[in-house]
């Protein structure tokens, strides 16, 4: 394409070296002498999300599934359309698929009290799990005789979307839960978690009504946990759910009701290690609770003193934290303001 120049007012006579055409009267200037068009419009981005990498999670069509498992609050089974898609994760291998084509999922960023941990149980557990399902769109849930087992739901399966990362050391991909109906994310591939996302998944909505404890892992990112954990203070100081009996910063631990569905309702993670402590003391371990974590973590394969980040600065372990005086068990730390390392 030939590009002419406007002509000046007085246009000289003669010229020296050749330069471009003339533009004949009307034509348009040079596209150097013309206006720039206008950028299009962009929003401003979220400040929370700002200058850090965009949250990505691998979107996971399918559906939920309870009838013949054993659902809690923060766990349930999963049945994806394509289950391939787990191998794209990271440590996809671990991923357990039964034969039913069905996964059981971790629920990230939270912990619900427990309804089945063996034989033991929380306070708090049987109404964390209510809430999951009644959120999921499950109705008239019925139980067998342990409680446990889903013997009959409507519907039979839920359609959903997970949105994860990576597959855990138990075999669990962990997962944002959101419903097929009202997800803001649509098809299969890797979509950032964004505030709209996150506002739309079954993990937050637990977080905010109290119904379970918000537990950050390392893998969390930490856009979200600022998020979560800020609905997570504001329902503890409404006294919301797991709020109202928290008893982690202190409780008595004898036997197993002390810490069971009519004892004291502490943090999960700690409560399935005072339930494993008990069993060993029971078996003839003759130390205190923080010298059972100490001293389980050498037995090969069994890890349970959890490397912690305290308040985003300090890297401690969980038997650090823990302290007992008697009967009596102190917490030293807040358990909004802990990070458990992803193993």
């Amino acid at each position: 394409m030939i590009v002419c120049r406007s002509l000046p007012a007085a246009a000289p006579q003669a010229r020296t070296r050749p330069g471009p055409p003339r533009c004949p009267p009307g034509a348009p200037p040079p596209p150097s002498a013309r206006a720039p068009a206008p950028a299009p419009y962009k929003a401003p981005p979220d400040p929370l999300f700002a200058g850090v990498a965009s949250p990505y999670h691998l979107a996971i069509p399918g559906k939920f599934v309870v009838v013949g498992k054993q659902p809690d609050g923060d766990s349930v089974r999963f049945v994806a359309e394509n289950a391939a898609q787990y191998r794209d994760l990271r440590n996809g291998h671990r991923a357990r698929v039964s034969s039913d084509g069905s996964v059981q999922l971790r629920f990230e960023a939270i912990d619900a009290p427990e309804v089945h941990y063996g034989t033991a149980a929380q306070p708090l557990g049987p109404e964390a799990r209510a809430a999951a399902l009644q959120w999921l769109g499950f109705r008239n849930v019925r139980f067998a005789d342990d409680g446990i087992t889903v013997t009959s739901a409507r519907p039979a399966s839920v359609p959903g979307l997970i949105m994860s990362k990576a597959v855990e050391i138990n075999g669990r991909p962990v997962s944002y839960v959101l419903r097929a109906e009202d997800a803001p994310v649509r098809g299969r591939g890797w979509k950032t978690v964004d505030r709209k996302v996150l506002a739309a998944t079954l993990n937050q909505h637990l977080i905010q009504t109290g119904d379970v404890y918000p537990t950050f892992y390392t893998s969390t990112p930490r856009q979200h946990r600022q998020i979560l954990r800020a609905l997570a203070v504001e329902a503890r100081i409404e006294g919301a759910g797991v709020w109202a009996l928290d008893s982690t910063w202190q409780f008595v631990l004898e036997d197993q009701r002390s810490i069971g569905p009519e004892g004291a309702l502490i943090l999960p993670k700690l409560f399935r290690r005072a339930t494993d402590y008990l069993k060993d003391r029971a078996d003839g371990f003759a130390g205190t609770f923080p010298e059972w974590i100490l001293d389980a973590s050498t037995t090969p394969y069994r890890d349970e003193n959890d490397g912690v980040v305290v308040d985003e600065r300090l890297e401690v372990h969980l038997a650090d934290l823990v302290q007992q005086r008697n009967r009596r068990i102190q917490f030293q730390a807040d358990p909004l303001d802990i990070v458990f390392v992803e193993k």
